[in-house]
């Protein structure tokens, strides 16, 4: 079939392809191939059509303005120096010169009319190529593509489910890949695992709230911790007094509620910190204040639950790292084919859709499988 034939089909029958998608993890589900609701969810970052020379960033426009800038000095400059020394330089230097200098104002007002649009943007971001793709952050130099996530089962490294995105951070993604595991697994006891990347209070609130457990580890970013003075850790809430108790053995008491990004925030501090013997080692203010969320017991229930079961987070990286590395091998070096965020998720449901159908087939062979599906 000619590439053409297949980019149509793509392109055509996008909803139908994500579908069928859909319909062979229901398929998997039926066949029990599923874990016991253990779920791993982590993304990574594939290429998008969209060369990095196409992309502008505002660091990278104002690069490539000064460098144009740049040129222009130095072009003009020469000029000058050949009208003073115009007995040795012949009419072709000059004329060669100037055609220089009149396509680097081309290109100046090329980029000027760029930047205009990229500032427009919701993201201060333009993709020439690909009007969806976007610049993100690897390990390396970076890429300009997409967000690959998915949610992948742990016993038989399955794709549960998976979504596209163009948004470079993990942040906010635990609140929308969870939900669609839960779905496709139809689960009323789903468990996740996810990397430092996912931890966001509001994400692991929302799994919360619909069920979900997570396990998600915090970074430690303290930067009382890297002046070597006591981390928040070692401030011990009370539940019943409402009341942290500091290393001292001092108590912190509730003096002040705020909102903050619609956080609402409580926060805490001792009048006794000034006659503190370990002031020195706790903070550099007048007091140390203790910042408190107003679901912090949802964020420490599941830190207690990493603390009494580290070993759950041990299947996550052979869980996830192994269907990424599976299809970026098929895909190639260049990675996806297609252009905008749509049509770019319906070239990943495709290649889910064949790694599920070979690991289904490596599972139980390829006759259980065509009988599963004619039943």
């Amino acid at each position: 079939m000619p590439d053409k034939a297949i980019a149509d089909f793509r392109k055509n029958n996008g909803a139908a392809i994500r579908k069928v998608c859909q319909q062979f993890v229901m398929l998997c589900r039926q066949l029990k191939l599923f874990s016991d609701a253990l779920i791993a969810i982590d993304g990574s970052k594939f290429k998008a059509v969209n060369s990095r020379d196409k992309n502008f960033t505002r660091a990278k426009m104002k690069r490539r303005l000064a460098a144009v800038e740049a040129s222009l000095d130095r072009y003009f400059e020469q000029l000058e120096a050949a009208d003073r020394a115009s007995q040795v330089c012949t009419d072709t230097d000059t004329i060669k010169l100037e055609d220089k200098i009149a396509q680097l104002k081309q290109e100046m007002q090329r980029l000027k009319k760029l930047e205009a649009q990229m500032l427009n943007a919701p993201d201060k971001q333009l993709s020439l190529t690909d009007p969806d793709a976007r610049s993100m952050k690897t390990r390396g130099t970076g890429i300009v593509g997409y967000n690959v996530q998915t949610a992948v089962d742990t016993q038989h490294h399955l794709i549960v489910s998976h979504t596209v995105t163009n948004a470079g951070s993990d942040r906010s993604q635990l609140s929308t890949m969870a939900p669609q595991a839960q779905t496709a697994l139809a689960s009323e006891d789903l468990s996740v695992i996810a990397d430092r990347g996912y931890y966001k209070s509001e994400e692991i609130l929302a799994c919360h709230e619909a069920g979900i457990i997570p396990y998600v580890p915090k970074a430690q970013i303290s930067g009382n911790q890297a002046k070597g003075l006591f981390g928040r850790n070692q401030f011990h809430y009370d539940a019943e007094t409402d009341t942290y108790r500091c290393p001292a053995g001092e108590r912190l008491k509730w003096r002040i509620t705020s909102q903050e990004k619609g956080l609402t925030l409580h926060r805490y501090w001792s009048s006794n910190c000034q006659q503190c013997a370990l002031k020195s080692q706790c903070t550099t203010g007048k007091e140390r204040r203790v910042t408190r969320w107003e679901h912090e017991a949802v964020l420490e229930a599941m830190q207690s639950r990493l603390d009494h079961k580290p070993e759950v987070m041990q299947p996550r990286r052979s869980t996830v790292e192994h269907p990424f590395g599976t299809l970026k091998a098929w895909m190639g070096s260049t990675h996806f084919h297609m252009k905008t965020l749509k049509h770019v998720g319906t070239e990943m449901s495709l290649h889910v859709l064949a790694y599920n159908l070979k690991r289904v087939m490596n599972i139980m062979g390829v006759i259980p499988l065509l009988k599963a599906i004619q039943a």
